[in-house]
């Protein structure tokens, strides 16, 4: 991935861990840093992801030099014919987006996404793992086409599940949350929830909560403890940044709770994420206004 980041400009990158790669990649990039959210390294520079691709490009040539000539070999004997794959200098994925694609690719030897062409590329070397992982990612691809995304929408109208999700959207937008009067959470510290994962409560409101609002809230359902209504909102990257984790294994049955390690980075991937199409909506705005004539 290359272009304009919070970094400034660069390439972030990936290959599978080895630890004589490892200590060549810093000989050869001793300015790239390591990412904990995006689980990557940051290549700064404006050629950093040409850079790359050449230095990765040696290293598969040196440690296997005919790993790409069996690839091709196998997907010339057997290839797959999906609208989602394009066979070229290796082979070029595009699909809809979905987790369930991105979670099969990265498990796939050398596989690395392009922001440029806004595809993943594969090389022939690991078309065999690529193979058996292709009927979850032809499937995850159809499933998120918007027409497909369309039909199931239509399907659920006046549907128990589309009032429930209704319901949920709507109490989303009021930003509350039921706590139990006799464990409040501190306010202005980022802690994590059982609906709407990392948030910071603003103010504890007193206003008993019904327990018919249990579906969007199942775990006061059962429990003895009485809820009250807090507001709250979400973290931003930087208050997130500064939270020290908790050990795992917390009590879920008040609703809320100190959050992990794994779950601060998930809530820092999609802070930074939201950052980011801030800034680029930001930026779009800007430019429109610059480019707009002059009143006379």
């Amino acid at each position: 991935m290359s272009g304009e980041t919070t970094h400034g400009l660069g390439a972030y990158v990936s290959f599978p861990y080895d630890r004589n790669m490892l200590g060549e990649f810093r000989r050869t990039f001793p300015r790239a840093r390591w990412s904990d959210e995006r689980r990557n390294w940051f290549i700064p520079g404006k050629t950093a992801d040409r850079r790359f691709a050449k230095w990765m490009e040696r290293q598969l040539s040196e440690r296997d030099p005919f790993g790409d000539a069996r690839g091709r070999d196998a997907y010339d004997f057997d290839p797959i014919g999906s609208p989602y794959l394009e066979a070229g200098d290796d082979l070029c994925l595009r699909t809809p987006f979905s987790r369930t694609i991105v979670g099969e690719l990265r498990q796939v030897p050398w596989a690395h996404w392009d922001d440029s062409s806004r595809s993943w590329h594969v090389p022939y070397r690991s078309y065999e793992e690529l193979r058996k992982r292709w009927p979850v990612i032809e499937a995850a691809a159809r499933r998120n086409e918007p027409d497909a995304r369309k039909l199931r929408r239509l399907a659920l109208r006046g549907s128990a599940e589309e009032l429930e999700a209704m319901n949920r959207s709507n109490e989303r937008r009021r930003r509350r949350y039921p706590v139990p009067a006799v464990f409040p959470p501190q306010l202005g510290r980022p802690v994590a929830t059982e609906t709407y994962g990392v948030v910071i409560f603003t103010a504890i409101l007193q206003e008993i909560v019904p327990r018919g609002l249990s579906a969007s809230y199942p775990f006061i359902k059962n429990s003895l403890m009485e809820f009250v209504w807090a507001s709250w909102r979400f973290a931003t990257l930087r208050e997130l940044v500064s939270v020290w984790p908790a050990r795992a294994g917390a009590d879920h049955q008040r609703g809320w709770w100190l959050p992990d390690l794994e779950e601060l980075r998930a809530s820092r991937r999609l802070a930074r994420t939201q950052e980011r199409r801030h800034a680029t909506s930001r930026s779009q705005r800007r430019n429109a206004g610059g480019a707009r004539p002059k009143a006379h």
